[in-house]
């Protein structure tokens, strides 16, 4: 069960900051293209691309083939949608707007075979369809997938010192848009208000040394800050806006001749 999460761990225990970018296209081809560019790990958007469960199985297929790690961000913190994503083998498994410590135990229980949670067995690609024993990946599932929480809602934010004690929560990663909605400042992530609570995400997560990653665009003066903050992964923009943007640059770029010559 190679997900190349140890990579993951290891550049992060190391202090280097981890790359990533998010998916919401599902398209194979597009994810090896990005794998192509350097980045560590993929973000496939199960909330918000247009994803079925077979484009997660491709898609995890291609990156896992490149030697990155597929990040699975679920749609909502269910066992049910998220048992059959396990069995694909992710590195990581993201749960959005995690609220109280309550949900995220019942996040990890999702994730871990019983006693310690409420996972059905049914591995296919995890186990390499029957290659890996069963007995070792039993052992390996207990450390494998990363599960992490995404914190985007204010309450997350008071009870952030009791969810990362949670057993079994790997890492947290900050929602900014969904964080500033929830004190009535919805994509005003640069107000001071927005940005206390930023603060004190990362200030939590640096006094326990707890890893911490953001989920964001692609804005050079907000990178430079969370680098400050102290974070030890972040995943900027996402493939569509690739696209558009090649694309713009390219009818712009063509517009422009067209002033000069003519």
């Amino acid at each position: 069960m190679n997900n190349n999460l140890s990579r993951i761990k290891q550049k992060i225990s190391s202090g280097k900051l981890v790359k990533g970018t998010h998916m919401i296209i599902g398209e194979p081809i597009i994810s090896e293209i990005l794998c192509n560019c350097g980045f560590d790990l993929i973000w496939l958007d199960g909330e918000h691309g247009a994803m079925d469960k077979k484009d997660l199985n491709l898609l995890i297929m291609t990156i896992l083939g490149k030697g990155v790690a597929p990040f699975v961000r679920v749609p909502w913190n269910d066992p049910v949608l998220v048992k059959p994503i396990l069995e694909m083998g992710p590195a990581a498994i993201i749960f959005p707007f995690i609220k109280t410590v309550e949900e995220a135990k019942k996040a990890v229980a999702s994730c871990k075979y019983p006693p310690k949670g409420v996972r059905g067995f049914g591995p296919h690609r995890a186990i390499d369809y029957g290659a890996m024993d069963v007995k070792e990946y039993l052992k390996l599932s207990e450390n494998y997938p990363w599960v992490i929480l995404q914190i985007e809602h204010i309450d997350g934010v008071n009870n952030l010192e009791d969810i990362i004690k949670v057993e079994g929560v790997d890492s947290i990663v900050v929602g900014p848009n969904d964080l500033s909605g929830s004190i009535g400042l919805l994509g005003q992530t640069n107000h001071a208000d927005v940005k206390k609570l930023l603060n004190r995400i990362s200030e939590i997560c640096n006094k326990h040394s707890f890893p911490f990653g953001i989920s964001m665009g692609m804005n050079k003066n907000d990178v430079v800050e969370w680098i400050k903050r102290g974070a030890s992964w972040i995943v900027l923009e996402k493939d569509a806006s690739f696209v558009f943007k090649g694309g713009k640059d390219l009818i712009n770029t063509v517009k422009k001749l067209l002033k000069e010559n003519i």
